[in-house]
């Protein structure tokens, strides 16, 4: 089972300034025998959330083009989207897994989001 558009969200208020970690690995498309072909079909990227206090994974499918960001480098996701698998083993029950993704990762101004929100009123 699938949610059919999965759950939108605001990334900047669920996951603050992010920065780049790294790539953590590609998804690879497999032929009508269920062998691996050499073609990528998606690339997952280690993020480092400031709102929530740890590493956060998103995906990206390969037609948003190979990224290039240096380590720490402030980067937005373009319409982030919740979304789960869930499955039904016999005799252990039903398994949920969720999971991150987005159309594009982008590099951001610095002066976009702030590392740190400040609470100043002008």
């Amino acid at each position: 089972m699938r949610l059919a558009e999965g759950i939108a969200l605001d990334s900047i208020k669920r996951f603050g300034a992010l920065k780049f970690s790294a790539m953590r690995r590609e998804r690879f498309i497999n032929d009508d025998e269920g062998n691996q072909t050499t073609e990528i079909s998606e690339r997952t990227f280690d993020l480092k959330s400031f709102e929530k206090g740890k590493m956060i994974q998103v995906s990206i499918p390969v037609a948003a083009g190979e990224k290039k960001f240096d380590y720490n480098q402030l980067v937005e996701m373009i319409n982030p989207v919740i979304d789960t698998v869930s499955s039904y083993e016999f005799g252990v029950g039903m398994s949920v897994s969720w999971y991150l993704k987005a159309d594009d990762l982008i590099p951001v101004n610095h002066n976009k989001i702030q590392e740190k929100p400040t609470n100043e009123k002008k």
